[in-house]
Order: C-alpha cells, then sequence, then structure tokens
C-alpha cells in the first residue's frame, strides 16, 4: 500500500475530523456575529453626523473605537480561524475538493473575505473623517452577509445542483424581502421624526 503525500496529512487529520469541524463553526459564528454588526455600527457611525457637537463627535469616537475592536479582535481572528480549520478539515477530507458544489462554496467564502476586507477598508475612512456612503446605502450593505449565509449553509447542507438553485432562487426571494423591509422601515422611521 502507498500514500501520497496528500493522503498522509489527510490519515494523520482524520481522527480529529469533528474536533476541527466543531471548531470551523464556532469560528464561523463569530466572523459572522461580526459581519452582522459592523455595518450597523457604521450606520449609527454615519447618522452621528447628524446630531450636534459635542454629542457627534463624542458618539462618533465611541462608535469607532466599537467597531475598531470589533474588526481586529474579534472578527478578523474569527475569519483566519474559519479559515485555518477550513483548511484542516479539507486535509482531513480531501475528496471533497472533487465536490463542485465545494468550489462554489469556496468562491463564496472568497467573495465573503473580499467584503470582510472591504468593511476595513470603510472603517479606515470613518476614522479619517470620510463619508461616501449614505445610511441608507449602508443598510443595503448591511443585508450582504445575511445573503452570503443563505446561500452557503443551503449549498454546505444540500450539495446537489436542484438544490443549490432552490437556495439561490429563496435567497433572491430573501434580498427582495430584505429591500422592502428598509423601504418599509425608512417609511416609518420618516414618520416618527
Amino acid at each position: 500500500m502507498t500514500l501520497s503525500l496528500w493522503n498522509l496529512p489527510g490519515r494523520m487529520f482524520e481522527q480529529y475530523y469533528l474536533y476541527f469541524k466543531a471548531f470551523h463553526l464556532i469560528f464561523i459564528v463569530s466572523w459572522f456575529a461580526g459581519l452582522f454588526y459592523i455595518v450597523r455600527l457604521f450606520i449609527y457611525i454615519t447618522e452621528a453626523n447628524n446630531k450636534k457637537e459635542p454629542e457627534k463627535t463624542i458618539l462618533q469616537k465611541q462608535l469607532i473605537l466599537m467597531a475598531k475592536r470589533l474588526q481586529n479582535i474579534i472578527s478578523t481572528p474569527a475569519m483566519y480561524l474559519t479559515i485555518v480549520f477550513g483548511t484542516m478539515l479539507i486535509m482531513a477530507n480531501p475528496g471533497v475538493m472533487k465536490a463542485g458544489w465545494f468550489h462554489i462554496k469556496l468562491t463564496g467564502v472568497l467573495l465573503l473575505m473580499t467584503f470582510h476586507f472591504y468593511n476595513s477598508k470603510l472603517l479606515k475612512d470613518f476614522n479619517n473623517g470620510i463619508f461616501k456612503l449614505s445610511s441608507e446605502k449602508l443598510r443595503v450593505l448591511n443585508e450582504v452577509p445575511t445573503l452570503f449565509l443563505f446561500a452557503i449553509v443551503f449549498l454546505v447542507v444540500l450539495k446537489n445542483t436542484l438544490s443549490m438553485l432552490i437556495g439561490f432562487l429563496g435567497m433572491f426571494v430573501l434580498a427582495i424581502l430584505l429591500m422592502m423591509g428598509i423601504k418599509i422601515y425608512r417609511l416609518v422611521r420618516k414618520d416618527e421624526v
């Protein structure tokens, strides 16, 4: 019996597969928690521009500090640990690399990482007093992680083309509902002000 170099780590890692999977899921949840909250903080930072001084400066300073801590202490480490434990899962089960759904999942993860780094850029801009997006645009941006979570979970759980199409259709419907919800919220909020 011959072992390839690729199979050797798999044999060493396969006994710990469920531990890797548990840690992978824990860090995914942590990463998504940060992704869900960071843009919400960006909305509050942007809306603080409408406040009078000194409230504006105090709010923005505190909210930017909260966003920095969230991004640097929770979200970014969780993203990297998600990748580390995901890589260990692949090493424990290299056959998954042959599955078509897995390549789509990896593409989704790469896009999610791009979103994560875009958030880092926005945070840097806020820290420098640059406000490129309105709170309305940020509300739309705030729904991006929800769409990715929806699509990736459907993809990983269902693993077949028909189910993926149904999942993506569901994601499209969810996106429409989220946009409608944002518009309704905006109308209700205008009535309250």
